[in-house]
């Protein structure tokens, strides 16, 4: 497999970018990784292991950089890291910078699958129960019933050949379980889902989220961004307010070096570098998105991301699917 991983993109970029890339390297030694990105960061990466290869890119979009630009950067690392699995150089690319800007460079040089409206991010979502599938994340703050349609299709083959579940429970985020809640677009979209051959199973509130009590939950960008952010900062602000609270005095310190190693086990499982980077679903390649905030950890497994969907050849299967699912 070949991974290109643009080097450029995210808060932490180049260096936990490149970090990252490095561990991949090791991790995955039968498989080719390229690193693009601008000459100067590429000059200080240092010696490299015969699995890395560097194309260099003279331009770079910026995080908070309008997506209508990137016509115009054209020799940006991640036009051009897209543009790589496009012509056969490479399988898979993978980045933490503008998730717009990744979006656009997708869809405009794979193009869409036929059948899907919009591409969506579908990430694993930790739950009780295990990762579940959550989706959009953010590629697209306002849908249309039809597209949340074509989210829960989408997640189902994600659900399926990723975490191998045969036939996954399908719900959709509302304000209520009972198939009257929600707003014009819940509303609609629960009809549309209900008509197909997927095993939905209806609604499920903001507090079910963490149940696990489903496998695949459909919802717009908009929502799903928030949900996922929100349940971050929940975790994060938790775990310091727990440790502020058990650092009180010598007596809650010992208490806490005992339940320590529990900590380190809950703080894995809503960890989101855990789950590295998620596939941009609907084009017709794989593109892996990853938090703009990622540490090497996360592009390492980001890597992991990738090749697994390469392996499982996800994009026909979801092809075929989005086929099937038109001609029923």
């Amino acid at each position: 497999m070949r991974v290109a991983i643009d080097i450029m993109g995210g808060d932490k970029a180049p260096k936990e970018i490149v970090l990252g890339g490095l561990q991949a390297a090791k991790r995955f030694a039968g498989d080719q990784l390229i690193f693009i990105g601008q000459k100067p960061a590429l000059a200080a990466i240092g010696q490299l292991p015969d699995n890395i290869s560097l194309v260099e890119a003279k331009d770079v979009m910026a995080m908070d950089e309008s997506v209508t630009n990137i016509m115009r950067k054209k020799e940006s690392s991640i036009w051009i890291a897209t543009k790589m699995v496009k012509e056969g150089q490479a399988d898979a690319v993978v980045s933490a910078g503008s998730t717009a800007a990744q979006m656009a460079a997708a869809t405009l040089q794979f193009g869409r699958i036929k059948g899907i409206s919009r591409p969506a991010i579908g990430t694993i979502f930790p739950t009780l129960q295990g990762g579940k599938v959550l989706l959009d994340i953010g590629a697209n703050a306002d849908c249309e019933p039809e597209m949340l349609r074509q989210f829960a299709l989408m997640g189902n083959v994600y659900a399926q050949l990723l975490l191998g579940i045969a036939s996954p429970r399908i719900a959709l985020l509302s304000n209520g379980t009972e198939s009257h809640k929600g707003n014009k677009l819940t509303l609609a979209a629960y009809q549309l889902i209900e008509q197909t051959n997927l095993n939905f199973i209806g609604n499920k509130e903001g507090r079910d989220l963490l149940s696990g009590e489903y496998d695949v939950i459909v919802c717009d960008g908009f929502s799903g961004n928030i949900a996922l952010k929100s349940t971050e900062g929940c975790f994060s602000a938790l775990m310091t307010m727990l440790k502020g609270s058990l650092t009180k005095n010598v007596s809650r310190k010992i208490g806490a070096a005992l339940i320590m190693p529990a900590f380190k086990e809950l703080k894995q499982m809503v960890d989101y570098e855990e789950y590295g980077g998620a596939p941009l679903l609907g084009v017709r390649g794989v593109s892996i998105v990853c938090h703009g905030a990622s540490s090497a950890k996360a592009i390492n497994n980001a890597v992991a991301v990738a090749i697994d969907c390469l392996k499982n050849d996800f994009v026909s299967h979801l092809t075929t699917a989005v086929a099937d699912e038109k001609e029923q």
